[in-house]
C-alpha cells in the first residue's frame, strides 16, 4: 500500500475501522494530556511531544534524535509494530504545531519506520469537520521492543554541516524568523545570535495556511520553495523543530531528493565558539 506523507481528516474518517492503522496525538504543553482526555479521535494513542523523549538535550544541543535503545523503547510503549501504518496528530493550533508532527514524522522514518502520515491541521481540524471524538485515556497495546534500523539519509550531524561550509556541497535552509536569521534576536537555546554561514532563509510558517495548522497547497509550496537551489538541502533552525517543517515539504511533499535535517541545529553549532556564525547588519 502506498501512503501519503499528508492525509486529510476524510481519509482518516474513512479508515478509523483499519487495524493496522495506530494514531498517534502528541498534544502537549501544559494540557497536552488534559486535553487529550477532554477529547481525541477514536483509537488515539497520546505520546506527549515535549515531555515523552521524541528529542533529548545534551552538551547544550536541545533538539537531538534519540539513540537506537532509546527510541526503542519510546516506540514501544506507544504500542508501535512495523507493519502499522501511524497517523501522526498535533495540536493543528499553529504552524510550530505542524513542526512537531514533521519532527515526529522525520524521527519514525529516520527510525527505519516506513508508513507515516501526517494528518493536515492536526486534532483542530478533526473537530472542525466533525469528526467522532472519545474522551480519556487509551491503553496501547503491549508488544515486543521495536526493531529501530536508524538510517544517515534523513539527518545532517555536525560534521556534515561543517563539510558543507568548507565545500558549498549543499544549500543550508534557516527555517527561522528573520530576526532570529539576521542575528537581531536570539533563541535563550542557542549561545550566540546570527545563521549558518551562506544560509539562505525560508520561514517555516510560511508553508501553513493563515489561521490553520495546515499545509498550502501544493502549488502554493512550489512556489514557495522554488528559490531554493537544486540538489542537496540542509535544513536546521534552533533546535531542529521549526526546520522540520521545511525538510517535509522539501522532501515528503515536493519529492526533492538529497534533503536533510541537521536535529542539533544552532543550539549544537553555538556551542562551539570556533564555529563560525553570520549576521546581517543593519
Amino acid at each position: 500500500m502506498t501512503v501519503s506523507p499528508l492525509v486529510s481528516t476524510e481519509w482518516l474518517a474513512d479508515h478509523l475501522a483499519d487495524s493496522s492503522i495506530l494514531i498517534v496525538d502528541i498534544r502537549s504543553a501544559e494540557s497536552g494530556r488534559a486535553a487529550f482526555e477532554a477529547g481525541h479521535i477514536p483509537g488515539a494513542i497520546h505520546s506527549d511531544y515535549a515531555t515523552n523523549g521524541w528529542r533529548f538535550a545534551k552538551d547544550g544541543a536541545g533538539g537531538l534524535l534519540p539513540d537506537a535503545a532509546h527510541l526503542s523503547t519510546l516506540l514501544s510503549r506507544i504500542g508501535v509494530r512495523p507493519e502499522h501504518h501511524v497517523v501522526i496528530v498535533s495540536a493543528g493550533d499553529a504552524a510550530s504545531d505542524f513542526s512537531a508532527a514533521a519532527r515526529v514524522y522525520w524521527t519514525l522514518k529516520t527510525a527505519g519506520h516506513e508508513q507515516v502520515s501526517i494528518l493536515d491541521g492536526g486534532f483542530r481540524a478533526w473537530r472542525e469537520t466533525g469528526g467522532p471524538e472519545e474522551t480519556g485515556l487509551s491503553a496501547p497495546a503491549a508488544g515486543q521492543p521495536y526493531p529501530v534500523r536508524l538510517t544517515g539519509s534523513l539527518r545532517a550531524v555536525v560534521d556534515a554541516v561543517e563539510k558543507v561550509l568548507a565545500s558549498a556541497g549543499a544549500t543550508l535552509l534557516d527555517g527561522r524568523s528573520q530576526a532570529q536569521f539576521d542575528g537581531r534576536e536570539k533563541s535563550p537555546q542557542v549561545a550566540r545570535a546570527g545563521h549558518l554561514p551562506g544560509a539562505i532563509h525560508l520561514e517555516h510558517s510560511g508553508a501553513i495556511q493563515p489561521g490553520t495548522g495546515r499545509l498550502r497547497r501544493v502549488t502554493e509550496l512550489e512556489q514557495l520553495f522554488k528559490h531554493v537551489p537544486p540538489g542537496p538541502v540542509i535544513s536546521y533552525c534552533n533546535t531542529g523543530h521549526l526546520a522540520s517543517t521545511n525538510w517535509f515539504v522539501l522532501s515528503e511533499v515536493l519529492g526533492r531528493p538529497g534533503v536533510t535535517l541537521y536535529d542539533g541545529s544552532m543550539s549544537e553549532w553555538t556551542q562551539d565558539p570556533g564555529r563560525p556564525v553570520a549576521t546581517n547588519a543593519g
